[in-house]
């Protein structure tokens, strides 16, 4: 079963109104946002994991990119709060589990072009920079040619330039409400915009995003299985 599977379609989904639906791996609920719904297909989903819950050693063919959301995530090389960012290479093995619960935004199995190299990221003990309007502030966590993925925190009343995304774009409101010409978007939401697509987005209230850009490009990106 393919989820919004259609790159070249724009995509805005509140996360929270969707089910969660059981995994194959006990105590593991899922939300699936886009792609496949099989343990080994490409795909980008918001995942629970009951206290307890456990995820045995598997290989990562094409690796793996998470954020945890609430909770503490652990496997063989550390443990991992809240806020913290984890990207694992294509050809990666890694066991995980979570012994208080944790709730986690992964995208899977989507790095067949990316470099070798882990990184994790705590983003509450890193800098921000300036961004390129005012009140606009940027924490890099990972690139790899024209893909770039970071986060962006809005303070209340900034407004950005109508801009135009190469490669696409891909956000997940981690809190306050983004917003843009299309629509209102509270905590939770999760918006992704095709290669060449434009908008002018602000924010009111303030919020801080998750911001996924360059790696919708038609010819680079797989149809999700």
């Amino acid at each position: 079963m393919k989820i919004n599977s259609d790159i070249s379609r724009r995509v805005a989904i509140q996360t929270y109104t969707l089910p969660w639906a059981a995994s194959p791996l006990a105590g593991i609920q899922l939300r699936t946002l886009e792609g496949g719904t099989g343990v080994a297909a490409r795909a980008t989903a918001i995942v629970q994991c009951a206290p307890g819950s456990r995820m045995a050693s598997c290989t990562d063919d094409l690796g793996d990119e998470i954020v945890v959301l609430d909770g503490v995530l652990t496997d063989e090389f550390g443990s991992y709060g809240k806020g913290v960012y984890i990207k694992n290479p294509p050809g990666s093995s890694h066991a995980c589990e979570s012994a208080s619960g944790c709730m986690l935004f992964v995208k899977r199995h989507h790095l067949e072009m990316e470099g070798n190299q882990r990184i994790v990221v705590d983003t509450a003990a890193m800098p921000w920079y300036q961004g390129l309007v005012g009140g606009l502030s940027v924490m890099p966590l990972s690139e790899f040619g024209t893909r770039h993925t970071a986060l962006v925190r809005w303070a209340p009343g900034t407004r950005f330039n109508p801009h135009r995304h190469y490669g696409g774009e891909e956000i997940y409101v981690l809190d306050g409400v983004f917003e843009d010409e299309f629509g209102r978007y509270p905590a939770g939401s999760w918006l992704r915009s095709p290669h060449l697509s434009a908008h002018c987005p602000f924010s009111i209230e303030g919020c801080t995003i998750l911001v996924k850009t360059g790696h919708l490009l038609q010819d680079e990106a797989a149809a999700l299985s």
